[in-house]
């Protein structure tokens, strides 16, 4: 079979807060109906120079701790050179080159191949920008 390239794009309400967004239901729906059982390779993608994707551990403490650790890293304070929107913000702009806005990932049988804890998030540190667009795109 020859392959196959399918893309779908979310639109997400991130909020006014700092947040780590589980995309991993999402993703696997996608792959349902993209990948219909086949081997590939599954593309996430943010197209915002405010926010990134994560392969962790959610629900047992992981996002908060990637979100202080963020806080520890980049500071939301006044010394960033990058000084529209929220105090801070600057630092929002350097997030992607600590938590990038792509992932590429296994897709064996249809479904991610993902470790028994991973899951795929969205990290948006941006206050000021509650809406955010993923691009999910499946090559297989």
């Amino acid at each position: 079979m020859a392959n196959t390239f399918t893309t779908r794009t979310l639109e997400l309400t991130t909020g006014s807060t700092e947040t780590v967004h589980d995309l991993t239901d999402a993703c696997a729906q996608f792959l349902r109906e993209a990948a219909r059982g086949r081997d590939g390779l599954l593309n996430v993608f943010t197209p915002h120079a405010t926010a990134g994707l994560a392969v962790i551990e959610t629900g047992a403490g992981s996002d908060d701790d990637l979100l202080e650790t963020l806080r520890t890293l980049l500071p939301a304070d006044d010394r960033w050179r990058h000084r529209h929107g929220s105090p801070g913000h600057g630092r929002d702009h350097v997030l992607p080159a600590f938590v990038p806005p792509h992932a590429t990932l296994p897709v064996v049988g249809g479904e991610l191949a993902l470790g028994t804890w991973q899951s795929v998030v969205l990290v948006d540190t941006n206050r000021d920008n509650p809406h955010r667009t993923v691009r999910l795109s499946f090559l297989g």
